[in-house]
């Protein structure tokens, strides 16, 4: 993996089609989350570095596909489904402020960090629903994005695409694309249809070991 102290975090938010200026932010953020990160055990990581581009960066390379699926379902509202340290929601939530985040989380004490990470970051578009995904409000969210979640099955799909309303869809990040067939195949029946976008990932590593998508499921 790249070493985050050389890497050109400005450059590659450019390059992602975010603001520079959000990087404060994003080094904010991560700052926090590696404050709290062995108290709360929300990320694998041993470095600031590391989690800047191990998660952070990781999440922030669906924006130009959720930018454009965003634009063309005319989304305001989107629910980031076992967020733990908030993970995609609250990157996505500084790139895309325009847009409403609820970080949907069923652990009390990571709702806390995520309370504070909000306060401190100023966040004005993110809040916190402390609960299982089985007992969010039901299409109340345009779309759903979620990122090391459990693997998807028939019940967990279904559970998901009730929390969007009629049209939205659901944005999974996923690794290898091999594994992802192996994946939908076992919910093909309980799904409309799906749709695999390969991410960037070169900040990582350019090996199949760091294979980056994102699965879009339609509602």
């Amino acid at each position: 993996m790249n070493n985050g102290s050389d890497f050109d975090c400005a450059r590659l938010l450019c390059e992602l089609g975010v603001d520079e200026g959000c990087l404060p932010l994003l080094q904010r953020y991560t700052k926090e989350l590696f404050l709290f990160n062995s108290a709360y055990n929300m990320v694998n990581a041993e470095s600031e570095q590391e989690i800047m581009l191990k998660h952070v960066f990781d999440s922030l390379s669906a924006v130009p596909v959720l930018q454009r699926l965003f634009l063309s379902a005319s989304v305001t509202k989107v629910a980031d489904v076992g967020s733990g340290g908030g993970l995609p929601g609250i990157p996505l939530a500084v790139a895309f402020p325009d847009i409403s985040f609820t970080l949907i989380e069923r652990m009390s004490k990571r709702c806390a960090f995520l309370e504070n990470c909000i306060l401190v970051l100023g966040l004005k578009n993110a809040t916190v629903l402390n609960c299982e995904a089985e007992k969010a409000p039901q299409e109340a969210f345009d779309a759903a994005v979620f990122r090391a979640f459990r693997p998807l099955d028939k019940p967990m799909v279904q559970t998901l695409l009730r929390l969007i309303k009629p049209e939205g869809f659901l944005a999974a990040y996923k690794a290898k694309k091999s594994k992802i067939e192996a994946e939908m195949k076992g919910i093909e029946q309980s799904i409309s249809s799906w749709e695999c976008e390969k991410l960037r990932s070169d900040f990582l590593d350019d090996s199949e070991e760091h294979e980056r998508h994102l699965v879009v499921i339609k509602k």
